[in-house]
């Protein structure tokens, strides 16, 4: 062995230095699993090269006792295969799972069959690696994953770059989501430390002080100098082309044509890439440079590969791409990978290729629920499409439109429907380009550009109604109704969803009719005639495979609820919902029932589990205008109960997004919002220019929810005037001045700062203190601060001057009432003894020690209450 051979073999080893307390926790993890028999989730997150992958190699070929190890890999393409990791762990199962895997069932057909597996031979182990580059239907899949995890006897490690996520990253949504489990753990892993990295540097005999400044103790950068030899390269990029520039020029070769096929090169290829060069393989692996992987061999790091793939001469890129395109074309056996040949394809600029096989591969990607992928195909297809034929182009565009908004990228969306139109009126195809423009108008009202969307969708119907009758008008009209539901003009919505449902019934078409029903149905419920007629359509569009109008139903069996606080009915639709949109790729919706949890959340005084919810949607860049909305409405809402200062930054965005509009359901949660901010920060002169205009609004549209509640600020506000006609209780009993009779109903209706708010305009101190309490518990201190001071003017005396030490000095963040669950789970009830004696659902309860474990940072309820003596948590409650 050289010496060179020796430096490396030494810095392998020592890779995992001033790892034994990441270690230590993966072991105690998989000790939990294969004793408890419930799953655990990890997330491994460190920069490129920090050894996230040593880390996890080293522990999976310890002692692992009975478990055993399935690991799958994400793809560093561009636009990754959908479920590569899934690919690579069916492999090695085989059975159920791969062949569903590779028959392209969608994600939650593939996790029913994992979770199968994983049962068949508890406790397993499952690597999901570099989640940072994981497809839309991998990030999907892991999330369902989670919420069944503890059913599940498996330890599931996910390694990411922690560095390279962006604000709009896809995993960004993954790492909120999992902020929510309890079963779910985070490892850093950090780069080496001086004295490690002068322990590694010692047998080479180069400086150690300078090593560890140009590399910051980043492992992989450390090998690849000490693999440089005594002169420390100043970056990881000549590191490796140092390392490179040491072998013969036909394994330079052989390494330049694996550096173009990641993840990994197969045999059979490289025999097709590089010929006599593949004699040099010993060579290559020997330096470090390579190593062997299942069926093939790849670089030890992606950054290693990137730096020569990178250091390529244009037309040597182009050599290989074109070499590499026509080995996959005619792979040896096996079914051709379509992702990577599109991807070979652009790389080769070979525009027969890509049009054959970038539009075939985002077909497979929406069939997958990868609608982000598909999109990415379909655009990369059109960057060669000047070529094509118009028919052809125009059903390209129109792909590309679908997906773009089926992942809220509304502008890229309307782009290419624009193109469409055009595409159709140069071929004279009247139908077709009606159907586009009915398109348009749904992606302009998703924005909230409702005049041009009305006269989209009103120039769609006066195309197509001189054609014979098809679809294309059904759903034109359907279109026309949506666009009234979504003004709540109940007259238009039935006038048109009439009309597109006695088409629809004439052409027996599914979709236009469970499309007319939900809009028909919506008004409906609305008026408080009930949900029946939604639930039929939601049954109907599942029953047909309608996913769109399903996830669609689920919106609006939910998103209606705040009016009228019906929580109870909504939230049987809401897990259900998420679920079926996660499973099904429906990013458009999900949103919609996220953002409706949060404003479940904030009503019924959950208000750190409500921010986290809207969180969650404001993180999403695929969020369209409406969710954003409430999102928005509730963090700044929340804020402003709170007394935090930053309560406006929130609440102005939302009035920038929602005042354009002129659509009720976008200008009434930020116009309530701004309203009682403005009061609580003593600014009632401001409360009449940020409600009138709703108001008026709301009143026309018989919304009488709103109108009470935006009467209410107002008369908060000092504002003297006659209540409007038709205020919704409670308000009405409000501003009636019966302050115990609405009290009481906000408590029936599990509202515990309005029923406080209510107490709060009694004239006795009895009813003022238990206000004031109520709203100190719920650390809504500019409200108590009020009470406080009516409190102390009518004469009372010891009334507290600030928040009581349990709020002030929380450091866990626990509200009141998570404090008051946390005591009884230190006593050791369980969950359904706690709802008993708290008078709440077993359900709610749930959700508040999800929320003590996960805000605690702990795993067990014997953790909580541990953590909770610790922090003096459970003396708050005496």
């Amino acid at each position: 062995m050289s010496d060179t051979d020796r430096a490396f073999h030494r810095t392998a080893v020592n890779a995992l230095l001033e790892r034994g307390r990441e270690l230590s926790i993966l072991g105690g993890l998989l000790a939990d699993v294969q004793r408890e028999l419930q799953g655990r989730v990890v997330l491994i997150g460190g920069e490129a090269g920090v050894g996230k992958t040593a880390l996890l190699r080293h522990f999976c070929e310890g002692p692992l006792g009975s478990a055993r190890v399935l690991w799958g890999a994400c793809d560093a393409l561009f636009t990754p295969r959908p479920l590569g990791p899934l690919l690579d762990v069916a492999e090695t199962t085989g059975g159920e799972l791969e062949g569903l895997v590779e028959s392209g069932a969608r994600p939650h057909e593939v996790l029913g069959a994992l979770v199968r597996e994983l049962k068949t031979s508890a406790p397993t182990i499952l690597v999901i690696e570099d989640a940072h580059w994981a497809d839309e239907a991998t990030l999907d899949l892991l999330i369902l994953l989670v919420r069944r995890i503890e059913a599940v006897a498996v330890l599931v490690l996910v390694s990411y770059r922690d560095d390279e996520l962006g604000r709009e990253h896809p995993f960004r949504l993954v790492l909120g989501e999992f902020a929510m489990s309890s079963a779910v753990s985070r490892v850093k892993v950090h780069p080496l430390s001086e004295t490690a990295v002068a322990e590694l540097a010692e047998p080479a005999g180069v400086d150690a002080g300078e090593l560890y400044r140009k590399t910051a103790g980043n492992p992989f950068f450390v090998t690849e100098a000490l693999a440089a030899g005594h002169e420390i390269p100043d970056t990881v990029r000549h590191a490796v082309l140092a390392r490179a520039a040491r072998l013969s020029s036909r394994g330079r070769a052989l390494v330049e044509a694996i550096a173009v096929v990641p993840p990994q090169a197969e045999l059979w290829l490289l025999e097709s890439l590089s010929g006599d060069d593949l004699d040099c393989l010993d060579e290559c692996l020997s330096s470090g440079m390579l190593v062997e992987v299942t069926g093939g061999v790849g670089f030890r790091h992606e950054l290693a590969r990137l730096t020569i793939e990178e250091s390529l001469a244009p037309n040597r890129k182009l050599a290989l791409h074109r070499k590499v395109l026509a080995a996959l074309e005619t792979p040896p056996g096996g079914a051709s990978d379509l992702a990577r040949i599109a991807h070979h394809a652009e790389g080769a600029g070979d525009a027969r290729a890509v049009l054959q096989f970038a539009p075939a591969a985002g077909a497979r990607a929406a069939s997958l629920g990868a609608s982000r992928e598909a999109a990415a195909q379909y655009a990369r297809a059109l960057r060669f499409a000047d070529g094509l034929g118009l028919k052809e182009k125009v059903e390209l565009l129109e792909r590309s439109a679908y997906a773009c908004y089926l992942i809220g990228d509304f502008e890229a969306a309307i782009e290419a429907q624009v193109h469409a139109i055009e595409c159709h009126r140069q071929l004279g195809d009247p139908r077709g380009e009606g159907n586009s423009l009915r398109s348009l108008s749904r992606l302009l009202r998703y924005l909230g550009r409702n005049q041009e969307a009305m006269e989209m969708g009103r120039q769609a119907v006066a195309v197509l109604e001189p054609l014979p009758p098809g679809r294309e008008l059904a759903m034109a009209y359907c279109n026309v109704s949506h666009l009234y539901m979504n003004a709540e003009d109940a007259d238009g919505t039935l006038l048109w969803g009439e009309r597109a449902l006695e088409l629809a019934q004439r052409l027996n078409d599914a979709e236009s009719s469970v499309y007319a029903l939900i809009n028909i149905a919506t008004t409906d419920l609305l008026a408080g005639v009930g949900a029946a007629k939604i639930e039929q359509a939601l049954e109907l569009a599942q029953r047909e495979g309608l996913e769109e109008h399903a996830g669609r139903a689920f919106v609006a069996l939910t998103w209606w609820s705040p009016r009228g606080r019906t929580y109870a009915d909504g939230d049987r639709y809401l897990e259900p919902g998420l679920e079926y949109c996660s499973e099904r790729g429906l990013d458009l919706w999900r949103p919609y029932l996220l953002a409706y949890r949060a404003r479940s959340l904030l009503d019924r005084g959950s208000w750190d589990d409500a921010v986290d919810s809207a969180s969650l949607v404001l993180q999403d860049p695929r969020t369209s205008p409406m969710p954003r909305i409430v999102a928005l409405s509730v963090l700044g809402l929340a804020r402003a109960r709170h007394g935090d200062p930053d309560a406006w930054v929130p609440l102005e965005e939302a009035w920038a997004l929602a005042e354009p509009t002129g659509e009720l359901q976008r200008l009434e949660p930020v116009a309530a919002a701004r309203a009682e901010a403005f009061w609580l920060e003593g600014r009632g002169d401001e409360v009449a220019a940020a409600t009138d205009a709703v108001l008026e609004l709301a009143v026309r549209r018989h919304a009488s929810w709103i109108v009470g509640e935006l009467a209410y600020w107002r008369r908060c506000a000092g504002i003297q005037e006659e209540t409007p006609v038709g205020a919704a209780e409670p308000w009405a009993t409000q501003l009636a001045g019966d302050w115990q009779g609405a009290a009481t109903r906000w408590s029936d209706l599990d509202s515990p700062y309005e029923a406080a708010l209510a107490l709060a305009d009694a004239g006795d101190e009895h009813a003022l203190r238990r206000s004031f309490e109520e709203l100190q518990r719920l650390g809504a201190q500019p409200a108590a601060a009020f009470v406080a001071r009516r409190l102390r003017k009518g004469g009372a005396r010891s009334v507290p001057r600030g928040p009581r030490p349990a709020t002030r000095d929380n450091p866990a963040r626990l509200t009141m009432r998570e404090v008051e669950v946390l005591g009884h789970v230190a006593q050791g009830l369980r969950n359904a003894d706690i709802a008993d004696r708290l008078f709440l659902s077993e359900k709610t309860v749930n959700h508040h020690v999800s929320a003590i474990l996960r805000k605690l940072q702990v795993r067990t309820r014997g953790e909580a209450a541990a953590e909770a003596a610790r922090l003096g948590l459970l003396a708050q409650d005496r």
